[in-house]
């Protein structure tokens, strides 16, 4: 865009004219023969009043006798019959033409040919710029959005009534959601989670234990996941159940042998069953007078069952139907095979002492009788790679002792197992390294220890809540290790439906054992195959039921 160069020497050093001087003049009516805006003219040949403007003493010639730049002739105008809307800015609209296209007065050439005469140099350079000026705007075509806005803004738009709010339903909501019980009361806030601990820097010690640590973690849930699908795969059947005894079944034992599956049961009078589940075939004895406490096969001769009542421990050659006595005392509760040949046991007492056994010497008196210190002596367990360990669970004590250390005062034990504060069923090592000893106690706890190292007090390594109230109707439960796997363990349950739970030794339930159509009774003595998938329970009834592959 040009500017008119200004002779004036009291333009404050500026070479141009105020901005608002190079806008044309808005037409104001179609057929007027004159136009208004700043720096206005007349072209009917008479002054028009010039509005008052700061640098106006600048734009006048400084004689009065000379006539005024601003007075010209009239020039007949062709104006667009639209009317200019009112300008949004400070500087005056531009005149439009036909379609919308901007024009000027100084843009018809008659103009300019016949003011010639009455123009000053100055003027016309003017007047060309301002003609150069509309030209250049009437190229960008700004005053097509111009209208465009002015409509869009003085158009009348309707804006659609907001919809009055309905009445919202009331919602039922879930007061369990809302933790609060059925009388309003609100439930008692959540514990607080514990604030997280500050990150340590490992050190290279550190981190090789913890690879190390992770490296066992990954074997073990390997092997988890190994025996998860074992446990998956032991179902029950209708064929699978069978009543062996006649009355409640107090201990079990099932045959090591892997080509038959041969479960030994005893009953609260003396019964002993045997039960071919392949076969179906069945046989049953009545060796004893009284509870059938517990019962094992020798590992030295399969064919032989060891048994043991309140009155005497008798050996069964199962192939010949003959039990012989072993041991006649009073009080028995409990045995195990203080070594492989099974020719030596340690027995328990109910009245809390505990004796030793040699099945090679003659007659049927114990070859050491030793007292513990335990009120009341329910069952006793040897360790399974250390022989001289055993185990021995009362009435609120489990302790460790060595059986080369016996005398027939009081015996100090190794080991004493802490947290128990009511009486306890069973304690048992694990079945591979003896490195853990599980618990049944009746303050509904089962509880795992660790006994790698036989500290003179151990405390518990994990705690399992367990409803452990069976009464006097049912056999205590007794929680047994499997023999293939080191760290599970299986116990009876009171929980609905009937079943049977597996667990880890971290306390984590790995699977339980049911079937709605077939068991419908609690197993509270529980048995398992040391080397095939097989898992038999037995009821207050005298059956007995049989998981398996």
């Amino acid at each position: 865009m040009k500017e008119p160069e200004s002779s004036s020497s009291s333009n404050h050093g500026q070479g141009h004219l105020p901005l608002e001087q190079l806008a044309p003049s808005p037409c104001v009516q179609p057929g007027l023969e004159h136009c208004q805006g700043w720096g206005s003219h007349s072209f009917s040949g008479h002054p028009v009043p010039v509005p008052q403007h700061p640098h106006r003493e600048e734009l006048l010639p400084k004689s009065s006798s000379q006539s005024p730049l601003w007075q010209v002739k009239a020039i007949p105008l062709s104006c667009p019959s639209i009317p200019c809307p009112k300008p949004l800015s400070r500087f005056p609209a531009a005149p439009l033409g036909t379609g919308a296209a901007l024009r000027s007065p100084l843009q018809e050439p008659s103009l300019l040919q016949n003011g010639d005469s009455e123009l000053s140099a100055y003027e016309r350079k003017r007047l060309k710029n301002i003609t150069e000026n509309a030209k250049f705007f009437a190229a960008l075509k700004l005053h097509e959005g111009f209208f465009t806005c002015v409509t869009l803004e003085c158009a009348h738009c309707s804006r659609p009534k907001p919809k009055k709010a309905e009445d919202e339903t009331v919602l039922r909501r879930s007061m369990r959601l809302q933790r609060v019980d059925p009388p309003g009361i609100p439930l008692s806030e959540l514990p607080a989670r514990p604030e997280a601990e500050e990150y340590v820097r490992w050190g290279r010690v550190g981190r090789r234990s913890l690879m190390k640590l992770a490296g066992n973690t990954l074997a073990v849930s390997v092997i988890s996941s190994r025996y998860q699908d074992s446990l998956n795969s032991m179902v029950l059947s209708e064929d699978s159940i069978k009543k062996v005894v006649k009355y409640r079944v107090c201990s079990m034992a099932i045959h090591p042998s892997e080509s038959i599956i041969l479960v030994a049961a005893g009953d609260k009078r003396g019964q002993i069953g045997l039960w071919n589940v392949v076969k179906g075939a069945h046989v049953f004895f009545t060796p004893h007078n009284d509870h059938v406490n517990c019962m094992q096969f020798s590992p030295f001769n399969p064919a032989h069952l060891l048994s043991v009542s309140n009155e005497t421990l008798r050996c069964g050659d199962v192939t010949r139907a003959v039990f012989d006595e072993v041991n006649n005392d009073i009080n028995l509760s409990s045995f195990d095979f203080l070594d492989d040949n099974a020719s030596t046991a340690i027995v328990g007492h109910w009245g809390g002492k505990v004796s030793v056994v040699d099945r090679r010497t003659p007659g049927t008196s114990p070859e050491l009788s030793a007292d513990i210190g335990f009120k009341r002596t329910r069952t006793v367990h040897v360790h399974p790679v250390n022989k001289h360990y055993f185990i021995a669970a009362g009435s609120t004590d489990v302790c460790v002792y060595d059986v080369r250390c016996l005398a027939a005062g009081q015996n100090k034990p190794l080991s004493s197992l802490r947290g128990h504060t009511k009486n306890v069923a069973s304690a048992y090592f694990s079945p591979v390294t003896g490195s853990r000893v599980v618990t049944v106690c009746a303050d509904n706890k089962l509880r795992v220890y660790d006994t790698t190292s036989l500290a003179p007090t151990v405390t518990a390594l994990s705690t399992i809540s367990h409803n452990n109230n069976t009464g006097r109707w049912l056999t205590r439960f007794r929680a047994v290790w499997d023999p293939k796997q080191e760290h599970c363990f299986v116990v009876g349950s009171m929980g609905q439906p009937r079943q049977i739970k597996v667990f880890q030794d971290t306390g984590k339930l790995l699977h339980s054992f049911f079937n709605l159509d077939c068991l419908g009774s609690i197993c509270s003595i529980n048995v398992i195959h040391p080397s095939r998938n097989i898992l038999v329970g037995g009821n207050s009834s005298g059956r007995l039921y049989v998981f398996k592959e």
